[in-house]
């Protein structure tokens, strides 16, 4: 095989003992093989073929201080060499160094991703290395679950919801989400995907509401008119996107009270007690941008594309009243299932979808209310920053 030259080597003795130790391979002779690759790579330092060489002839020799010093060599020239890693975590897997094997087979699969093409043998071995890490990390979680156990009766909700992420995260169970605002984004807020209800005690007040929020809408959809329209009204011209297949559809529909803080009163009007509730109620009020409070509507057999929302200084309240079996809502990593009755807060910055696969119509109540991590003097600079910028500049207030 050709050289690859250091400026101390000796190419000529290199190639002289590669080839013995290749002529030692075929007849099965490891150590004596791993004598010539010795020799071969001390001639040439810089060439890394010969240093896997080496660490494969102590391999199949059983020589694994040999294997491992010839693949820490091969590394030493070439970090992200796929090769050497692979037989790196192997070896480790072999000699049951296991915290060093799951890092170093973590970094195996990474690089695995970006190859080309992976021939069924390699295939195998990837396999084989996912299942170990696989098992080591089923053990790891039970024992730090162990652990924790003794623990979590004195844990509150945030806490709970909090460990538990950094446990699931620590493990690689769970995907770190971020906020991601086509609007305005209010800098070093926590980055939640639910959040927790006591932020939220007027919720119960909410709920309490429900059976007549239910019957306010039943008898609204029984004849909608024009208030029932399509939640996805895109721009003539629009390319095709994951959206289109929802563009002027009821599939998805909407029957906005409040629209960017301002009433919709033929909806007001046909529900009074909804209206009054949402009234008494610590929502976001800003002029021309909030609340918005609307029932939303997904038919059978529908579902909203993963998305995210404006501005993280808001929380979105679903408050379900129409729930068939099968719907599930996802934000971030957490998927729940609406509960009728029952309401919970999100932040809608954090990506999230939605579907109903049922053979029944889904609705729920949506209103914003203020992201509770914002102080109130932060809400009130918050208002007048949206004053003072509409004020500005003439023309209508953009959404937030």
């Amino acid at each position: 095989m050709p050289m690859a030259s250091s400026p101390s080597s000796n190419p000529a003795l290199a190639q002289q003992a590669y080839s013995e130790g290749m002529a030692a391979m075929q007849a099965g002779a490891y150590a004596q093989a791993a004598e010539a690759f010795t020799r071969a790579a001390a001639a040439d330092p810089g060439a890394l073929p010969l240093w896997s060489n080496l660490a494969h002839a102590h391999r199949l020799a059983g020589n694994n201080a040999g294997e491992r010093a010839a693949l820490e060599q091969a590394l030493d020239i070439d970090r992200v060499d796929f090769g050497t890693q692979l037989r790196m975590a192997q070896l480790l897997q072999r000699i049951g160094e296991e915290t060093a094997a799951l890092v170093v087979w973590g970094g195996v699969q990474q690089l695995a991703s970006q190859l080309p093409m992976i021939a069924p043998p390699l295939a195998r071995e990837l396999a084989d290395g996912q299942a170990y890490c696989d098992e080591l990390q089923a053990r790891l979680y039970t024992r730090i679950d162990s652990a924790l156990a003794p623990s979590t009766a004195t844990w509150d909700e945030p806490e709970s919801r909090r460990i538990r992420a950094f446990v699931d995260g620590a493990m690689g169970k769970r995907q770190v989400y971020h906020n991601q605002c086509a609007g305005v984004f209010y800098p070093f807020l926590p980055e939640d995907e639910y959040f927790d209800r006591i932020h939220f005690p007027w919720l119960d007040e909410l709920e309490a509401g429900h059976a007549a929020i239910k019957a306010e809408l039943a008898a609204l959809l029984a004849d909608p008119g024009d208030a029932l329209r399509p939640y996805v009204r895109m721009e003539p011209g629009t390319p095709q996107n994951d959206w289109s297949a929802l563009d002027g559809s009821l599939d998805w529909s909407a029957c906005f009270l409040w629209e960017y803080g301002k009433p919709n009163q033929p909806v007001i009007d046909r529900c009074p007690q909804t209206a009054a509730l949402l009234e008494r109620l610590p929502l976001a009020r800003i002029p021309n941008r909030a609340p918005n409070a609307f029932f939303s509507m997904l038919k059978p057999h529908s579902k909203i594309p993963p998305h995210t929302g404006v501005t993280n200084t808001r929380a979105i309240i679903h408050l379900a009243l129409e729930v068939p079996p099968h719907c599930g809502f996802r934000v971030g990593n957490e998927t729940r299932e609406w509960v009728e009755g029952k309401a919970f807060a999100f932040d809608d910055t954090i990506d999230h979808e939605a579907w109903n696969n049922s053979d029944q119509r889904r609705a729920v109540l949506i209103v914003d209310a203020w992201n509770p991590h914002l102080s109130e003097r932060e809400c009130n600079a918050l208002v007048d920053y949206f004053a003072a910028s509409d004020d500005a500049l003439a023309g209508d207030a953009p959404a937030q």
